[in-house]
């Protein structure tokens, strides 16, 4: 395990000096998950209030539209990875553990990815990082069987419906939302949501 000040993070984002104090208070009065589940809102208007999203606008992702939502609940695998055509910025209310990979690594002619190239770094609570939009990634993974809690803030519309479902060929097979392309594990049931399964190796358990 390493953490995101190591080196070996550098090729998969930066962390970020914005102070989450205000946004780990908010979150933190939020009901707690149900246990076993994780809860995705893409954008949450109370978030949305503080002082931290509008420098997540206005400087962070350079005055484009925005949104700020949350990855709350209980996981310890990895079950799949999505990228965005942008960086997203995670926000740790709580210490949590990302699991990672690049999407250069990708097999672009099957479309799947080697899990045995997924690397796992620990988010202390209180640390905001940049994931660039190479990053591959998903929901964070529980530390000591705690509930995790993260804000995500992103281009407003990502992981949204889509508008237009382009046929299914090429790349468009892992098209699952807004600016959302995912890479399922076989194990995950995300097949049922439509997800590509395109995991192959282990279905990467954090105990």
């Amino acid at each position: 395990m390493q953490t995101v000040m190591a080196d070996a993070f550098r090729k998969y984002g930066r962390v970020l000096p914005l102070d989450l104090q205000d946004f780990s208070s908010c979150i933190g009065e939020r009901k707690p998950v149900a246990q076993g589940q994780v809860e995705y809102e893409p954008s949450v208007p109370e978030f949305e209030q503080l002082p931290v999203f509008s420098r997540l606008r206005d400087e962070v992702f350079g005055g484009m539209p925005v949104e700020l939502g949350h990855c709350s609940g209980w996981n310890n695998k990895l079950n799949g990875l999505e990228y965005h055509r942008s960086s997203e910025v995670d926000m740790a209310a709580t210490d949590l553990i990302l699991l990672l990979g690049c999407q250069q690594d990708i097999d672009w002619k099957n479309f799947t990815y080697d899990t045995a190239k997924v690397e796992a770094f620990l988010v202390p609570a209180g640390t905001a990082v940049e994931l660039y939009g190479t990053t591959l990634h998903f929901a964070p993974c529980s530390v000591s069987g705690k509930e995790f809690r993260m804000g995500v803030a992103l281009p407003r519309g990502t992981n949204e419906p889509l508008d237009v479902v382009p046929e299914k060929n090429g790349e468009n097979q892992l098209l699952l939302q807004r600016n959302k392309w995912l890479l399922a594990h076989k194990d995950s049931g995300l097949d049922k949501d439509g997800a590509w399964i395109g995991l192959v190796g282990e279905n990467i358990e954090i105990r």
